[in-house]
């Protein structure tokens, strides 16, 4: 059995801009990512990685290319992509007025987790997590670190066997960013196949077995940290980092 769980090929998402006219937001990536595996997606803020990310979990269409998660396509097979998989991102919202036990029972049910199991899967997420004490609390009244694992909770409430974390740390405090990463090494561990997205680079080093650089909508590199080192004889990876995006600084021509 193939431990690929998501495959991307020449995957592109092009748009109309008033003031910058056609931009290519995604230009023909290509990775896969397997189980068990942190790939992570490094780059600058606009580099095209969350533009990727919302292509492979079914926000956004492809322009061109294919991504598909478990062999389901995103464009064809949607609600089996969304079945199994689960995003994260700094910016996702909670209801406020549910509580955190509420919010894990509603997002099981809506990611068609089975009925029968869903209420031991939500108390053993909040044995997990540590959300005991605050199971019955509403969001709303919950501090920014509490909201993050009942977030981190929701993503994976579902038992998705992909899960994709856009940027997750921004915002927050030094400690709440290590028990987050904390979390997503665990899943790891659990079999999971993680597309990480960041621009932090002492966070992909900590945490990512390859890292894809992309850079203006493309893919520079993906390999694992040695990989990449030796490829470009820097040791690094803010080097390294420089080394593929000052290599295409004349803007591509399509």
């Amino acid at each position: 059995m193939s431990t690929v769980q998501v495959e991307v090929q020449g995957l592109s998402k092009n748009f109309f801009d008033q003031s910058r006219g056609e931009v290519n937001a995604v230009q023909q990536v290509d990775f896969e990512c397997r189980r068990g595996e942190i790939l992570g997606l490094l780059g600058a803020n606009g580099a095209g990685k969350t533009t990727t990310l919302r292509m492979i979990s079914t926000v956004l269409q492809p322009t061109s290319g294919t991504a598909r998660v478990l062999g389901h396509d995103v464009a064809s097979e949607p609600v089996e992509v969304r079945r199994n998989l689960g995003f994260y991102s700094a910016s996702t919202a909670l209801y406020p007025r549910l509580t955190a036990r509420e919010t894990l029972t509603l997002f099981a049910r809506v990611n068609k987790y089975p009925a029968e199991r869903t209420k031991s899967r939500v108390e053993e997420m909040i044995e997990r997590f540590g959300l005991g004490e605050y199971a019955g609390v509403r969001i709303e009244k919950l501090s920014s670190g509490m909201k993050q694992k009942v977030s981190i909770a929701r993503t994976v409430v579902h038992d998705p066997p992909v899960l994709i974390f856009d940027e997750p740390t921004v915002g927050l405090d030094v400690l709440n960013a290590l028990d987050l990463q904390k979390a997503i090494q665990e899943l790891r561990e659990d079999g999971k196949a993680i597309l990480f997205s960041t621009h932090i680079m002492s966070e992909a080093e900590r945490l990512c077995d390859r890292i894809a650089i992309i850079d203006k909508g493309r893919l520079r590199a993906c390999a694992d940290l040695e990989g990449l080192r030796a490829a470009t004889s820097r040791h690094y990876l803010e080097d390294i980092f420089v080394h593929y995006v000052t290599s295409h600084e004349t803007p591509d021509q399509d």
